[in-house]
């Protein structure tokens, strides 16, 4: 069983709002600082929020920055991402990183910050 997994990707229309979620199963969520990161086809792959395991203070990248919201449920071992406002720019494969301890403000968004990756969920951006 996969550390994390994410789902709720799909098709939403320009404007619309989508909810993403990423389990953590096997991982005692209150304890792990969770990240979204995405990456469109042909493109870098790039930060869009983070959640910190000690305060649960967040951060968002200026591109989503009060279009979207991150937020957990440390009982239900799930980390949230809804999205509102959804714009053509948004359609990637998101990607749910955790790593154990610490906070945002100490990492960036980079593959080596994370130790538990999961394999993405798609968003489609169209009217």
């Amino acid at each position: 069983q996969a550390q994390v997994e994410e789902s709720g990707g799909g098709l939403v229309q320009p404007g619309g709002s989508l909810r993403l979620s990423c389990a953590t199963p096997q991982l005692t969520l209150r304890y792990y600082t969770v990240a979204w990161v995405r990456q469109a086809p042909g493109k870098e792959r790039e930060g869009v929020a983070c959640i910190s395991s000690n305060d649960n203070s967040t951060h968002y990248v200026d591109g989503v920055r009060g279009r979207f919201t991150i937020s957990r449920d440390n009982a239900k071992r799930t980390v949230y991402l809804e999205m509102n406002s959804v714009r053509p720019e948004d359609a990637a494969t998101y990607y749910c990183a955790a790593d154990f301890g610490g906070g945002c403000s100490a990492r960036s968004y980079q593959r080596g910050d994370y130790d538990y990756w999961g394999q993405g969920t798609r968003v489609t951006v169209s009217s």
